[in-house]
């Protein structure tokens, strides 16, 4: 089944993009959701006069992300998690914490974008990946500090 998505999913596509999907998760879910709406010939064509008329505002869009992704490029954050004697974290470090981070250095991240490739749970020295837009990503140093 082809869609349009009318907003971005997670591990799917961003919005305006045109990604194939299995019949269930399209009827099921996507559609009724308001996520997606299907891919005929006139819908088609909508999409193509909306993304000509938003080539402006998504080219502002992607220049904003690239300032933010220069910015934080170069900064280490310092996360504080409890930890016991042996180094170990209670629980994990998230993306949750660590945007919490970024909010104490200045800099305003949504926690959806960020991804993790391993999950954190001892004190030593990160890395996370920033997802900013689909054509722009930063990966940030954190490191992961006992409160």
């Amino acid at each position: 089944m082809e869609i349009i998505l009318k907003e971005d999913v997670i591990n799917l596509g961003y919005k305006g993009d045109i990604v194939k999907v299995k019949d269930g998760y399209g009827r099921n879910y996507l559609i009724p959701q308001k996520k997606a709406v299907l891919a005929t010939e006139s819908a088609k064509k909508m999409l193509a006069e909306d993304l000509k008329q938003r080539a402006h505002k998504l080219e502002r869009i992607k220049n904003e992300a690239q300032e933010l992704a220069d910015k934080v490029k170069d900064i280490t954050l310092a996360v504080g998690a409890k930890t016991s004697s042996t180094g170990k974290i209670f629980g994990a470090v998230g993306p949750i914490q660590i945007a919490d981070a970024f909010e104490k250095a200045g800099f305003t991240v949504d926690r959806k974008v960020i991804v993790l490739k391993e999950p954190v749970k001892e004190i030593g020295s990160y890395k996370a990946t920033l997802k900013l837009h689909k054509e722009v990503t930063v990966e940030v140093a954190f490191d992961v500090v006992a409160e």
